[in-house]
């Protein structure tokens, strides 16, 4: 007959307890005890050394607002400094893009310029030409291209004409062709712009 082992009663309080313990801290990361759920539950054996507590982290005290003030006062200068570096590097590549399109405006106002003058020869000596070419026609065939011609241009053409000329070439064309390019003329004529 096996023996029946009998404990004495303060030994399975003992144990009872120790089973509880057990169970409560196995049960306390699922019962939200802990917030971080990193803390591991340990087994205490009777007899065993009870293992020391983990150091608790502390938080640190949060600056009042003195202490940010003041932290804000001494990094001020320095934070404006470096604001005014960065805004004069950009103002210098700033400069930089201007100075390039500047010189590209310039090389662009020369061509220009260069090409202008050599229109404004070419008009003069086209305007000669053409006012010789009218100026040696007869009236009514100079009447007749001259009707044909672009107004403004035709108003110019008569205007450089001898006066006697472009009265007869006048007196030849229609009438209302010789009544829009005397208007030309006559506003032409004028020193002041009438608008």
């Amino acid at each position: 007959m096996p023996m029946k082992r009998s404990f004495p009663r303060h030994d399975r309080r003992r144990k009872a307890a120790i089973l509880l313990a057990t169970a409560f801290l196995a049960a306390l990361p699922f019962a939200g005890g802990t917030a971080r759920g990193e803390e591991t539950v340990r087994q205490v054996l009777p007899g065993a050394q009870v293992a020391a507590a983990p150091q608790q982290l502390t938080r640190e005290k949060a600056p009042d607002q003195s202490e940010i003030e003041r932290f804000c006062s001494n990094i001020a200068d320095a934070a404006r400094n470096r604001r005014y570096v960065l805004q004069a590097q950009e103002l210098k590549q700033l400069q930089a893009g201007i100075d390039e399109r500047m010189k590209a405006l310039d090389a662009k106002k020369a061509e220009y310029e260069t090409w202008l003058k050599r229109r404004e020869v070419f008009l003069a000596r086209a305007e000669d030409g053409v006012v010789q070419i009218y100026a040696g026609m007869k009236p009514d065939a100079a009447a007749e291209r001259l009707a044909i011609v672009n107004a403004d241009l035709a108003a110019a053409i008569l205007m450089k004409l001898d006066s006697r000329k472009a009265s007869v070439i006048l007196n030849e064309m229609d009438q209302k062709a010789a009544a829009t390019l005397t208007g030309i003329m006559a506003s032409a004529a004028r020193r002041v712009d009438p608008s």
